[in-house]
C-alpha cells in the first residue's frame, strides 16, 4: 500500500508580489507565470512503510517492512499562454521535462514490482508532460501523462509534487503577513476508507536570508529575503471509527470497508520576496491505518494495520545547460 503523500509548498511558481517594506503589510500572492521563464528544481523523497496484512490465504513471504528512494531534477519552461476558452484570463501553461529520474526500492521480502518502478522512474528521464494551471489552482489540460506514467500509484511521487504549483491559491485572498494564521482543508482521494481529510494551519513565521543554493537561479535575481511559511497537518474522518466508511467504487464492486486512518506532519517553505520562487520545501509527515475490506457476498476479508513515514525535499536548482 503506497503512502498518501502531500505536498504542500507555498508555491512553485512565477509569481507576482504585492509588498511594502512597512511593518504588517501584507503580502497578496497572485500567480503570474512569465511566458519564456525557465527554472529547476531537485525533488527527493523517502517513504518508509511497515506494517501487516492478513489474508484468507497466509503468505509467509509476505513483506512487513519496505523503503522507496526517488530523485528528480526537473526543468520547468513556461509556454505561451493558452488559448482563453474556458481558462479564462490568468490560466497558464507549463511543460515538465524529467532531466534526471531515479528510484531505488527495498523490501525485508521479494517484490516484483521493485525492479518494475526502478525501470519506470528510468524510463521517464528526458521526457515531458505538458499541463496548465487554471486561475483557480487547479491542474488541467494534461498532454502525456497517460503515456509518461502508466501505473500512476507507483509514480506518484514523480506527479504529486505538482499539486505545489498552484498551492498559492489557497493562501488568504486578501494577503498574508508575518504572525499570521490561516487553515484550510482537502479530501485525502485513493484510500479504502471515504470521508478522509487533510486538516492544515499555517503560519507566516518570519523573513530570512534565503538559501544560498537557491538564491540566484537566473540572470539578473537577486539573493534578498525569502518569507518562511511552516503549515503543520493532519488526517481526520468524519463519523465514528467502526461505522461504514466504504467509499463508492469499492462499493459498486460488492466491498465494505471500515477502519481507522491516522496522520500528522508540518511543512517548512522558504519563498524568495524577490520573484516569489519556492526556494526550498521540507516536508515530514506519519501516518498510520487499521482497517479491513470485507466481501459483502463471501464474508471474505482482508485486514491491514500499518505505519507509514514520509520525508520529502523540494530545492531551487540554479539554471544549468
Amino acid at each position: 500500500m503506497h503512502g498518501l503523500r502531500l505536498f504542500v509548498p507555498a508555491t512553485l511558481a512565477v509569481i507576482a508580489l504585492a509588498f511594502a517594506a512597512t511593518a504588517g503589510q501584507k503580502l497578496r500572492f497572485a500567480p503570474k507565470y512569465l511566458p519564456g521563464a525557465i527554472f529547476y528544481y531537485q525533488i527527493e523523497s523517502r517513504t518508509t512503510t511497515t506494517g501487516k496484512t492478513t489474508t484468507p490465504i497466509t503468505n509467509p513471504e509476505g513483506r512487513s517492512k519496505a523503503s522507496q528512494v526517488i530523485d528528480l531534477l526537473v526543468r520547468i519552461d513556461v509556454l505561451d499562454e493558452p488559448p482563453r476558452l474556458e481558462s479564462g484570463s490568468g490560466a497558464a501553461r507549463l511543460r515538465v521535462m524529467y532531466e534526471k529520474s531515479q528510484a531505488q526500492s527495498e523490501s525485508d521480502a521479494f517484490d516484483p514490482r521493485g525492479s518494475s518502478l526502478e525501470d519506470q522512474y528510468r524510463r521517464i528521464q528526458g521526457r515531458s508532460i505538458e499541463f496548465t494551471i487554471e486561475p483557480s489552482g487547479q491542474l488541467a489540460d494534461f498532454k502525456g501523462l497517460d503515456q509518461l506514467f502508466p501505473d500512476r500509484s507507483a509514480a506518484a511521487p514523480a506527479i504529486s509534487w505538482l499539486d505545489g504549483l498552484s498551492s498559492g491559491s489557497a493562501f488568504p485572498k486578501n494577503g498574508i503577513s508575518i504572525g499570521q494564521k490561516w487553515r484550510g482543508k482537502r479530501p485525502v482521494p485513493g484510500t479504502p476508507l471515504s470521508g478522509l481529510t487533510w486538516l492544515t494551519e499555517s503560519t507566516y513565521l518570519r523573513n530570512e536570508p534565503c538559501d544560498p543554493r537557491g538564491s540566484a537561479p537566473r540572470a539578473g535575481a537577486s539573493p534578498g529575503a525569502c518569507a518562511v511559511i511552516l503549515t503543520r497537518f493532519e488526517i481526520s474522518r468524519h463519523g465514528s471509527p467502526h461505522s461504514d466508511a466504504t467509499p463508492e467504487d469499492y462499493r459498486r464492486n460488492g466491498l465494505r470497508t471500515s477502519g481507522a486512518w491516522t496522520g500528522s506532519g508540518e511543512s517548512l517553505d522558504s519563498i524568495s520576496l524577490a520573484d516569489g520562487l519556492l526556494v526550498s520545501s521540507t516536508q515530514t509527515s506519519t501516518q498510520e491505518m487499521d482497517y479491513e475490506i470485507v466481501s459483502a457476498s463471501t464474508g471474505s476479508s482482508i485486514h491491514r494495520t500499518g505505519r507509514i513515514q514520509s520525508q520529502s525535499v523540494i530545492t531551487l536548482a540554479p539554471n544549468s545547460p
